[in-house]
């Protein structure tokens, strides 16, 4: 059963991001945040600065994939409102 996180971009649409396979959900700078899956890809949030050290986004994208994989096998996508503007996602 596929599950996504439906994400507000600043002056796009609503993006999905699949968060089946997810290994590792990482603050890896202080406006990026990367979920690694077990396929070798990496998706990229890229969202408003915070300050060093902290990691709300990555604590929040975290409860989020929870919450979501939580939810019934017919609820496919999951509203994720994070508490700093995204303005971009991206998958290498």
């Amino acid at each position: 059963m596929e599950k996504y996180l439906k994400i507000p971009v600043t002056d796009e649409a609503k993006q999905i991001v699949s968060i089946n396979n997810v290994k590792l959900v990482e603050q890896a700078s202080t406006t990026t945040v990367t979920l690694a899956y077990g396929s070798g890809k990496v998706v990229t949030i890229t969202h408003a600065a915070l300050g060093a050290g902290y990691e709300t986004m990555r604590d929040e994208v975290q409860n989020a994939i929870l919450d979501a994989l939580a939810t019934g096998w017919t609820a496919v996508s999951y509203d994720y409102n994070p508490s700093s503007a995204v303005s971009g996602i991206s998958i290498a």
